[in-house]
């Protein structure tokens, strides 16, 4: 029996000592963890609001470290100890802008109290705000505004045509006609209405003929937008693809004797050379099809990159070799460049190769 009350009063003891040392450290207290702020709306900005908090423990209370969760939530707080019994502030701001829709975020308070993190929550609903005539076209030509100047076919095979558009608003006081120049054989463009009034909306409708490309791989152009013939180099849309082949009608007995496309290896490091200087290497591309393995481009992400490849056919069981040659004139840090090859593997018709390294700048 005695045992069994010295250990309870043990127990109780560092119980009771726990809540004493508890006691006299900081301690802080927030009057709200949480705030919703409701509905807001975008237009009228930041919105803030401040968790008043006290210091009920026996030392002085220091804010180490204040997180928002994210860049759009900023935060201010008491930057000086909060003696016991003094009370502090954390400001939380949240910035609606391009943000709308319900927003939940958090801020890790880390305190010296003893319970070092406190999380504030914020919540709310942004009212998006109404789109001006500039929000909805924000390229600016000299009589017109489109709503873009960058038509992308990311991927479209070498047999399909698509057609993508471009909307447009007359900004001037007298009709418009458009016109273009540079316009590639594979590309058609129409405007609709061909003439447009003062405020009137149109459409430029573009048509991108892959087939009549001939080319296999990321294609760009150019092309110059002429406002009642008036020709101004300024004044362009850019028409960007990345064509790829079309064996989609290959038989299964065609696709069990394709060629297949291996490398010896994928990427070189080329370590630490100084600027100015050039370094090569050679990958080696080999055919473990049961047909020709056709190189139909090789292309470097950098003009300072040059492939040489030593054939384009390649027969079953056969390999060559794929020279790349960096040159680090004008480069510094650290480099990484792709080599983008592209064949008549069915599978892997696009093989990335990679060659990296640092370019270090001779100390003048």
């Amino acid at each position: 029996m005695k045992k069994i009350s010295i250990g309870l009063f043990t127990i109780l003891f560092f119980w009771v000592a726990s809540i004493n040392a508890q006691q006299k450290n900081a301690k802080i207290e927030f009057k709200s963890k949480t705030n919703n702020f409701g509905t807001i709306h975008e237009e009228k900005g930041p919105v803030s609001f401040t968790f008043e908090f006290t210091n009920s423990g026996q030392k002085p209370l220091i804010i180490t470290n204040v997180k928002p969760s994210c860049g759009c939530t900023t935060s201010d707080y008491t930057k000086k100890p909060v003696p016991p019994g003094g009370s502090g502030y954390v400001t939380a701001t949240y910035n609606p802008h391009n943000r709308p829709g319900k927003f939940n975020k958090s801020i890790n308070i880390t305190t010296n109290s003893d319970n070092p993190i406190t999380v504030l929550h914020i919540t709310g609903v942004v009212i998006p705000k109404p789109k001006s005539q500039e929000d909805i076209y924000p390229k600016l030509l000299s009589k017109i505004r489109l709503d873009k100047d960058h038509v992308g076919f990311t991927r479209i095979l070498n047999t399909e045509v698509k057609t993508e558009e471009i909307n447009f608003v007359n900004v001037s006081n007298e009709l418009v006609k458009l016109d273009f120049e540079l316009i590639p054989v594979y590309v058609t463009i129409n405007v609709i209405p061909e003439t447009i009034k003062p405020n009137e909306k149109g459409k430029i409708i573009i048509k991108y003929d892959a087939g009549k490309v001939n080319d296999f791989g990321f294609k760009i152009n150019k092309v110059i937008i002429k406002e009642n013939g008036v020709v101004n180099n300024k004044n362009r849309i850019t028409i960007s693809a990345n064509i790829y082949e079309d064996f989609s009608k290959l038989t299964p007995e065609q696709l069990a004797n394709a060629p297949i496309v291996t490398f010896d290896k994928r990427s070189f490091k080329f370590g630490t050379i100084k600027q100015g200087e050039s370094v090569s290497t050679t990958f080696q591309i080999s055919n473990t099809g049961k047909s020709d393995l056709v190189i139909r481009k090789t292309k470097a992400s950098c003009g300072c990159t040059v492939v040489q490849p030593a054939k384009k056919v390649i027969k079953p069981g056969e390999s060559t070799d794929i020279k790349a040659t960096f040159n680090s004139r004008g480069k510094r840090g650290k480099q990484s460049k792709n080599i983008t090859i592209t064949t008549n593997d069915p599978k892997n018709p696009v093989s990335i190769l990679k060659v990296t390294g640092v370019v270090e700048v001779p100390a003048k």
